[in-house]
């Protein structure tokens, strides 16, 4: 069976032309369209081609027992333990060209960063890209819960209990608004965490698939949580290019923001 061509790769015409001079431009520009491409590194080597779909580059968390929540906000508290099944979750931000892939279009407005994160995208959006990459791929991807996001972002059984996804030091793991010069970056650019996952903190804000209860943590399940059955709003994690640092946290959590245009998500499946 004849593999099919990667959406990725250049079309080489199969007869060249008799022209010397138009042979010459041709080859110039497929060289300059190969190393176009060749840049979005994060897109080629980490992606999995699925047909003409790229799906993400993936990591399995082991599951454990963790102690989620912090002392620093309302509703970070009470810091509660809680055991997770074992899960898998994106090594990358989804990125702009991942998006464009699976839905044509281009929220984020960009098109000089398709290994950027993509942005400007609502939770309801983002359902519909799970629907269509998971019909394309036949997979079941899904957004994180709450709990599943922050334990992968601590660095689960690895977790050398940083305050931020992998350091103490903010500027070695997260965009934010000190050092991003209020632009998203490429994924996987900054220090990955214990498990190898990228920006976990800063650059994107990240959707969660849980409804937003402030008090959620009084009467949260111990296993395997998944958010109130109802609420106002959707949670999101992580901090972006915009954020002051604090907001970087792993235990940092945001029922809503006004505009989408600094969220993104990762995906995440189950076992």
């Amino acid at each position: 069976m004849k593999n099919k061509r990667n959406i990725y790769e250049p079309e080489v015409p199969e007869t060249p032309p008799k022209n010397p001079v138009l042979k010459y431009i041709l080859t110039a520009v497929l060289l300059i369209t190969t190393a176009g491409i060749q840049g979005n590194s994060k897109i080629t080597e980490n992606a999995t081609a699925v047909g003409n779909i790229n799906e993400p580059d993936m990591v399995t968390v082991q599951g454990g027992r963790f102690a989620m929540g912090g002392n620093e906000n309302d509703n970070e508290k009470p810091i509660h333990n809680v055991t997770l099944s074992s899960f898998k979750i994106a090594k990358y931000e989804t990125t702009l060209a991942q998006w464009q892939n699976v839905m044509g279009s281009n929220p984020s407005g960009r098109k000089d960063c398709m290994d950027c994160p993509v942005t400007a995208v609502g939770w309801d959006d983002i359902q519909t890209f799970i629907k269509k990459l998971n019909t394309l791929s036949g997979k079941n991807y899904r957004l994180p819960t709450e709990a599943e996001w922050e334990y992968a972002a601590r660095g689960g059984t690895k977790s050398r209990k940083f305050e931020y996804a992998g350091s103490n030091d903010v500027n070695a793991v997260a965009w934010t608004y000190a050092n991003s010069g209020s632009n998203t970056h490429p994924v996987g650019q900054k220090e990955a965490n214990e498990l190898g996952l990228y920006d976990m903190s800063g650059n994107v804000f990240e959707w969660c698939n849980d409804w937003y209860d402030e008090n959620y943590y009084d009467k949260s399940p111990r296993n395997d949580p998944k958010g109130p059955a109802t609420g106002p709003h959707r949670v999101f994690r992580g901090g972006n290019r915009n954020s002051t640092p604090d907001r970087s946290r792993v235990a940092y959590r945001n029922p809503f923001q006004l505009g989408y245009g600094g969220m993104g998500f990762r995906l995440a499946s189950s076992l």
